[in-house]
């Protein structure tokens, strides 16, 4: 029986990285926020609670897919709709702006400054992944 070879993985840049933990550490709080806008019932007149459940599950949802997908550079665009949409949220509850806000920089700070050190890194060492 033939060894298989270990699988090798696609090098990932700093962005790609950072940008990740974020949304992956941001979509938790931003579901646990659905369930805190449910508990306090902090919907508009004449929508039911459970679509703040809803809205947030799905919310954190499209941040873990996006997370995956920060490969592409589009998906660090629908990484700051994501972060407008959190901020939106603050119209129901107000403490959700205070996350968006903390979110939303530490955001900026992985995609800007993970961009700087991939060209960085690419100047030094050339392209990783063959470009």
């Amino acid at each position: 029986m033939a060894a298989m070879s270990p699988r090798v993985r696609r090098p990932r840049g700093a962005a790609e990285s950072l940008g990740a933990v974020v949304l992956g550490f941001e979509s938790i709080v931003v579901f646990l926020g659905g369930l805190v806008v449910f508990g306090l019932k902090e919907v508009p007149p004449g929508i039911e609670p459970w679509w703040a459940v809803v809205a947030g599950s799905v919310l954190a949802l499209l941040m873990v897919i996006t997370a995956g997908l920060l490969r592409h550079r589009w998906a660090i665009v629908v990484g700051w709709v994501l972060q407008i949409i959190l901020a939106l949220g603050g119209l129901l509850l107000p403490a959700l702006v205070v996350v968006a806000l903390i979110f939303g920089g530490m955001w900026a700070y992985a995609t800007i400054k993970g961009a700087a050190l991939d060209r960085r890194n690419a100047a030094v060492h050339g392209p990783s992944n063959g470009e």
